[in-house]
C-alpha cells in the first residue's frame, strides 16, 4: 500500500515537470513545484488547468488536485520534507549534476531522488552525491499526464528498495511503470523508438521513397497494433521460425551505422528543425503543426478510453 498525502518536489515546471506534478497531485500527494524562470512558476497552473481540462477532467477535480500543488520560488524551499524529489530539468548534463547537488544539500537524508532524463545514463547524473544509494532515473514519456508508460532506470548504486517504492508510487499514480535493470542511454523505450527511426530516416537518405511514404507505412500497418501488440509478442504470433528467416533476409540490409545520418546532420545546418520552423524531413505550415499535435492528444484520450473498456 503506498501511502497518500507524501510530501513530493517537482524541479522545473515546464512541459515535462508541469505534467509530472499533476499527476501525481490527482493521485493524492502534496506537491511542490518550482523552476528557476519567473514566467514558468508563474504560468504553471494555468497550463496544469488546461492540461486537465484536455484530459476530460471535472472542474471539481482538477481544482482538488491544484489544491494539492505550491509553486516556491527555489529549490531548497520545494524540497525541504519531502519524501520524493523528481528532476525535470532540460537534456544538459551539467545542469542537471548541479540541481542535484542543490537537492542534496537541502533535501532530508531519508528521501528518493529521481532524474527525468529520455537518454543520459543516471549514473553519470548521479555520479557526485553523496548517497548514491537513494537516487534512480524515471523516464515519463511526453506528454507525461497522459503517456501511461514511466521507466524506472536502476543504477549499480540503488537500493532494491528504493526503486521498488518509485515503481510503486508510479503505478498507485495510474502509471504503466517498467524496470529498467541496466542504466544504458535511451534505457528501453528510446532504443527501441530510434532504431525505427534510424531505418526510418535511412530510407529517404537512400531514395526508397519519401518522407510521408515512411509515415503512411507505418501508421497504416503495424503501427496500428503496437498498441496491443508489442514486437516480441508479435514475433510469436507468427513464430520465431518465421521471425529467424525474415531475418536472415533482411537484417544485413538495414541501415548499421554508428552515429547519426549525414542527412539529418544537414537538415540541422540548413535550419530545418522540424515543426518549429516550419521545415525538417517534410514541409509544416503553423496550423498544420497545430493540428497534428490536437489530432496526437486526441488520440491518445481516445486509446485510453477504449483499452479501459
Amino acid at each position: 500500500m503506498v501511502a497518500k498525502q507524501q510530501k513530493i518536489a517537482v524541479i522545473g515546471a515546464g512541459l515535462m515537470g508541469h505534467g509530472i506534478a499533476l499527476t501525481l497531485a490527482r493521485a493524492g500527494h502534496v506537491i511542490a513545484i518550482t523552476d528557476p524562470v519567473a514566467a514558468a512558476r508563474e504560468s504553471v497552473a494555468d497550463r496544469m488547468r488546461q492540461s486537465m481540462q484536455a484530459m476530460g477532467i471535472g472542474e471539481g477535480d482538477a481544482a482538488a488536485a491544484l489544491g494539492l500543488i505550491k509553486v516556491f520560488t527555489t529549490t531548497a524551499e520545494a524540497v525541504r520534507g519531502a519524501d520524493f524529489v523528481f528532476e525535470a530539468a532540460p537534456e544538459k548534463m551539467d545542469l542537471k549534476r548541479a540541481i542535484f547537488a542543490e537537492i542534496e544539500a537541502h533535501a532530508p537524508e531519508d528521501c528518493v531522488l529521481a532524474s527525468n532524463t529520455s537518454v543520459m545514463p543516471i549514473t553519470e547524473i548521479m555520479q557526485d552525491l553523496r548517497l548514491k544509494n537513494r537516487a534512480l532515473g524515471t523516464h515519463w514519456w511526453n506528454p507525461p499526464h497522459m503517456i501511461p508508460l514511466v521507466e524506472v532506470i536502476r543504477t549499480e548504486a540503488v537500493e532494491t528498495a528504493i526503486a521498488q517504492a518509485t515503481f510503486d508510487l508510479l503505478a498507485d499514480a495510474g502509471k504503466t511503470p517498467v524496470m529498467v535493470e541496466k542504466d544504458v542511454p535511451g534505457f528501453i523505450g528510446n532504443r527501441l523508438q530510434h532504431a525505427l527511426w534510424r531505418e526510418a530516416i535511412s530510407l529517404v537518405e537512400n531514395g526508397i521513397c519519401d518522407a510521408e511514404a515512411v509515415d503512411t507505412v507505418i501508421k497504416a500497418s503495424f503501427g496500428r497494433r503496437l498498441a496491443v501488440l508489442g514486437p516480441l509478442e508479435n514475433a510469436d504470433l507468427v513464430g520465431t521460425d518465421l521471425t529467424l528467416d525474415i531475418h536472415t533476409t533482411v537484417l544485413a540490409d538495414i541501415e548499421a551505422r554508428r552515429g547519426p545520418s549525414p542527412y539529418l546532420e544537414q537538415l540541422v545546418r540548413d535550419g530545418k528543425l522540424g515543426m518549429k520552423s516550419g521545415h525538417g524531413f517534410r514541409s509544416w505550415t503553423k496550423a498544420e503543426a497545430e493540428d497534428v499535435r490536437a489530432r496526437v492528444a486526441r488520440h491518445l484520450l481516445r486509446l485510453e478510453e477504449i483499452l479501459s473498456d
